[in-house]
């Protein structure tokens, strides 16, 4: 059993999905997790799930478009704790469609929430790492990051962002401060991802195959533990994961 005892890691987009299962298994090997998301009743729910079995967690409601909230959720974990030890940034949104729909609202919402909201993240938790001389950003990637489709430019356009980001700090921060960056990269997941695209065609589309081919939140949440339990003079620059199950036929 990998062991994270006294590690302190939040966790955005914690209400559901990866964050969720990431936020249980990592609480499972010893880690003290601060739980960030949106929905007030969702972070209590998980949170006190995990007390009840003996498991430390405290959540922040946070929108991490607003830079102000990513500040409070660290400044939380600092006085509950003393320190962050391991930040992921895992909280997106995935709004696909054709280019010519001109659904520019939904293209901000992306930007805003896909890059900002890491953006945000890393300003709010570095200032505590380079004073720790240490810590550990893990940002939640995709595989659209890496190759576009139809429909996904603006999408993939966020997670190229964030690899671009994640390069560039990892070059600053590694040598001199001991602060590592590691991009998480699955293909499709079954989670709530999928139900805010407003195309209904599209959306009905990929739900079927995240349900049927695609990775669990599970699975992906055991990447982070892989990541988070390497040690301090390892870094895990990437991890791309794609599911088996497109092996077959």
């Amino acid at each position: 059993m990998k062991d994270l005892e006294g590690k302190v890691v939040l966790i955005t987009g914690a209400s559901s999905g990866i964050g969720e299962a990431t936020a249980k298994l990592l609480a499972s090997h010893g880690a003290k997790v601060v739980l960030g998301a949106r929905r007030k009743d969702r972070l209590e729910k998980i949170a006190e799930e995990l007390r009840k079995s003996g498991k430390e967690a405290i959540y922040e409601v946070v929108d991490v478009s607003r830079y102000e909230d990513m500040l409070r959720m660290v400044k939380t974990a600092v006085k509950a704790y003393g320190k962050v030890d391991v930040l992921f940034n895992n909280a997106g949104v995935m709004l696909l469609s054709p280019l010519h729909e001109l659904k520019v609202d939904e293209w901000m919402k992306m930007i805003d929430i896909n890059i900002k909201g890491v953006l945000y993240g890393m300003a709010a938790v570095l200032p505590v790492m380079r004073e720790q001389n240490y810590g550990l950003i893990i940002n939640t990637n995709s595989t659209a990051g890496y190759r576009v489709m139809a429909n996904s430019a603006v999408y993939s356009g966020t997670k190229f962002a964030v690899r671009a980001i994640s390069d560039g700090l990892r070059k600053e921060e590694s040598t001199d401060k001991n602060i590592r960056i590691t991009n998480v990269a699955p293909g499709p997941v079954d989670t709530e991802l999928v139900s805010h695209i407003s195309d209904t065609a599209l959306r009905d589309e990929l739900n079927e195959f995240t349900k049927t081919k695609g990775l669990s939140p599970e699975d992906v949440a055991e990447a982070v533990l892989f990541a988070i339990s390497q040690p301090e003079s390892a870094s895990v620059d990437e991890i791309i994961i794609s599911p088996a199950k497109k092996l077959g036929k």
